[in-house]
């Protein structure tokens, strides 16, 4: 016994240091930390562990349904071929049919749940946006920059310097149900207001384009945007709102390169390019 308390027996200290950790139960951090508190996104807490949970679970109805379809798919396949008297390749044409309907529906669904990768955090959409950007403009004439943050303004993933413009680009991802629409002229994320994102970007765009021509005494207006890998956005991919364009990141480069005239001549890229660099400041990793 020790100031009153016995050293073994359940009344012992670590005896209660044991209950205390066997209490935690379910809520313990396996191999984790008390100090650094997971993401939601990786807990059952979240939209996202709920969504993959029911897509795993629900992977039985779909081999289900689609041994269904590919079946009707058969059916069909050989009723084609004897209605057009090929009824010695009937069979072949069925199980032609059967497995091209099985195949396009397991590739519907496998896209539909790829398209929510980076809002389930199993991909970056920065680097994603980057891939599309650097394909499609590097030989353009056109820089980027990525994984910047605006000193006293909004962190931004890409900034992009060329002969038609400069662009800041942002990437976000919402729930593959939330609405984003544009009404009256207002910017909507499903039923909340969606001013708050649109007016941070740009703010973001027009601080640093005044940083631009202060500094180069070359006239800059940057175009704001935000690539948008998970969410239902409108038909076409596009949504201009608010002084802000929302788009898929696979259409990026397409409006970049959409833009029409000739603004800044090689020398001047340059020279914006250099003063970008040096205005910026790298964002650093998350830990």
């Amino acid at each position: 016994m020790r100031n009153g308390y016995p050293l073994t027996g359940e009344g012992s200290s670590a005896w209660q240091i044991l209950y205390l950790i066997n209490s935690f139960g379910e809520f313990a951090v396996p191999g984790g930390s008390i100090y650094v508190q997971p993401s939601e996104k990786y807990t059952g807490n979240s939209p996202q562990w709920w969504y993959e949970k029911f897509w795993r679970e629900d992977a039985e109805n779909r081999r289900r349904s689609r041994y269904v379809k590919a079946a009707v798919g058969l059916v069909i396949g050989i009723a084609l071929a004897i209605r057009f008297d090929l009824t010695g390749a009937a069979p072949f044409i069925g199980l032609l049919l059967a497995g091209l309907v099985a195949g396009g529906d397991w590739y519907f669904h496998w896209r539909s749940f790829h398209a929510t990768a980076v809002w389930r955090g199993a991909k970056r959409g920065e680097v994603i946006t980057a891939r599309h950007l650097r394909r499609s403009l590097g030989r353009q004439g056109y820089v980027v920059l990525d994984g910047r943050a605006i000193r006293g303004q909004a962190s931004i993933d890409h900034l992009v310097i060329g002969p038609a413009g400069v662009w800041i680009i942002d990437n976000e991802s919402w729930s593959p149900d939330t609405e984003i629409a544009s009404y009256a002229g207002r910017l909507f994320f499903g039923e909340k207001y969606g001013s708050k994102t649109a007016k941070g970007l740009v703010d973001a765009a027009e601080a640093f384009a005044e940083v631009l021509t202060r500094e180069t005494r070359i006239p800059v207006t940057i175009s704001p945007m935000l690539a948008v890998h998970c969410g239902d956005m409108p038909k076409g991919g596009i949504l201009v709102a608010e002084g802000l364009t929302l788009l898929k990141p696979r259409l990026t480069a397409k409006v970049i390169k959409a833009a029409e005239g000739r603004i800044y001549t090689d020398e001047q890229i340059e020279v914006l390019t250099r003063t970008a660099t040096r205005e910026l400041l790298k964002l650093k990793a998350a830990a």
